[in-house]
């Protein structure tokens, strides 16, 4: 008899905590969306904005968003995690989750940023990496055209609610992630 298994933990319990903040923020009448799982300009004294830097990545203002989001890292994710490892694939998504938040602090004092899609772009570009047996992988190159090109183009054009900053941020961070990860696979 088959048993199901929690095969990826790390993106199993992100996407479930990221499920949970939907219903907290109803229970608080709205207050944990904008002061825990969102990211923007204010005192660097205010304790929650170190919280904020991390957390926004599980933060999503309505269902809709949070299924785009993690319909995507519930594909990719697990295959990652299971070539990189848990605890790999964790210090990536903190880092991804960091880095997209302090470009928004710091180059976006007018906005707040919330949601995964930062991280889900991470995935995207770092699952190009699979499979990768030295020298760079064509499908980095067209994942890099197709993905990062698109957000490029969105951002400079379009005037919508979407930080394709953040996107941007989380493809050169999965970048860095298949590259650095790769090179130290090699050296071994």
């Amino acid at each position: 008899m088959n048993r199901i298994r929690y095969n990826a933990p790390v993106v199993l319990t992100f996407a479930l905590l990221a499920l949970l903040t939907l219903p907290l923020n109803v229970l608080t009448a709205g207050w944990t969306t904008p002061h825990l799982f969102t990211v923007y300009r204010c005192s660097l004294l205010d304790p929650l904005a170190y919280v904020r830097f991390f957390a926004h990545v599980l933060g999503h203002a309505d269902m809709s968003h949070y299924m785009g989001n993690m319909l995507l890292m519930l594909l990719v994710g697990p295959p990652l995690e299971e070539k990189y490892g848990s605890r790999s694939l964790l210090l990536f998504i903190a880092l991804t989750a960091l880095a997209t938040g302090l470009v928004e602090f710091l180059f976006f004092p007018g906005n707040g940023l919330l949601g995964a899609s930062g991280v889900v772009f991470m995935m995207i570009v770092l699952s190009s990496f699979t499979g990768s047996r030295g020298g760079i992988p064509l499908t980095v190159i067209v994942v890099a055209i197709l993905y990062l090109g698109r957000e490029i183009v969105s951002g400079v054009a379009g005037a919508d609610n979407i930080s394709q900053l953040a996107h941007i941020v989380g493809g050169v961070c999965g970048l860095v992630f298949g590259f650095t990860a790769s090179g130290s696979k090699r050296r071994r």
